[in-house]
């Protein structure tokens, strides 16, 4: 395994991964659109370097906002000479996009995994990710040192378009989830139960997912009237949201809860909550002040 791993996109995840990795002995290169963005990296031991430096890297991650932000990073990488490295992309994109970028990165001679991963923030920095991927056995292979740093599980689903598949699905029960338990919540209006036994015995019933466990002070402050910044906020939801809805629209499939779902989250983008939990979403759909 390279002890030298270059990471394009110094977003929430992409710093975290940095971190991870220069804490489990890596080198780390890192690189962003906009510079400094690459700041708390570079405090914490990374180097930052231009697309040349990052395409010399024979490891490459990219954790990136959308499949045009993939697309262009991965042009610039191309153009800059990536011929020999492995690029894994931990992006979240439509399973036609994924098959298209690994067949680009074939066509340039480099090697190419999807690889995007369940979990934030925190599993991140703790290397208990759970990871998707998709490219070939000899990628996989390639790649498995590096991902076993960031991820507790890692599976090798099959092509990239498979892996993309696996993201959107596993996404999809948790954005919908937050609607639902809004709706659960409108059930309580009036009844003089407070947020916190509310959120207690929800968590700690069959009504409770693990994401609700994890975060319930986040939901009581929330529901308490004090909006809270999402490690995967409603922003990334959404996006995660419409990927599905589109997915499943061009291949006839129907989503009925997540079309239902989806209003509710162009409302909350407009009311300017992109940025905090999905707890914020559940609030408004529950009516609680």
């Amino acid at each position: 395994m390279s002890n030298v791993i270059g990471i394009a996109g110094m977003g929430r995840m992409g710093s975290a991964f940095a971190r991870r990795l220069l804490e489990t002995g890596h080198e780390v290169r890192v690189w962003n659109r906009n510079p400094d963005g690459c700041t708390p990296a570079v405090a914490a031991g990374a180097h930052q370097v231009d697309l040349a430096g990052l395409a010399r890297c024979p490891v490459i991650l990219t954790s990136l906002t959308d499949a045009r932000a993939v697309n262009d990073v991965t042009d610039g990488l191309i153009k800059a000479g990536m011929s020999d490295a492995l690029l894994v992309d931990m992006s979240t994109l439509l399973p036609a996009e994924a098959d298209a970028l690994a067949q680009k990165i074939a066509a340039a001679g480099a090697s190419f995994l999807h690889c995007p991963v369940g979990g934030t923030v925190a599993p991140a920095l703790k290397g208990q990710l759970l990871g998707m991927a998709g490219g070939s056995a000899e990628a996989f292979g390639r790649a498995k040192p590096v991902i076993d740093q960031l991820c507790r599980r890692v599976e090798h689903l099959g092509s990239a378009g498979a892996a993309a598949r696996m993201k959107l699905a596993i996404n999809l029960p948790l954005a919908v989830y937050w609607q639902t338990l809004g709706e659960a919540l409108a059930l309580l209006r009036g009844s003089g139960v407070a947020p916190e036994m509310a959120v207690s015995l929800i968590a700690d019933s069959s009504a409770g997912p693990t994401v609700l466990k994890n975060r319930a002070q986040v939901v009581v402050d929330t529901l308490a009237g004090q909006d809270q910044p999402g490690t995967f906020d409603i922003a990334g939801l959404a996006k995660d949201l419409r990927l599905a809805l589109s997915l499943a629209g061009a291949e006839g499939a129907e989503l009925p809860l997540s079309d239902a779902a989806e209003p509710r989250y162009a409302q909350a983008l407009a009311e300017g909550l992109g940025g905090f939990d999905g707890a914020s979403l559940s609030r408004r759909s529950a009516g609680w002040p």
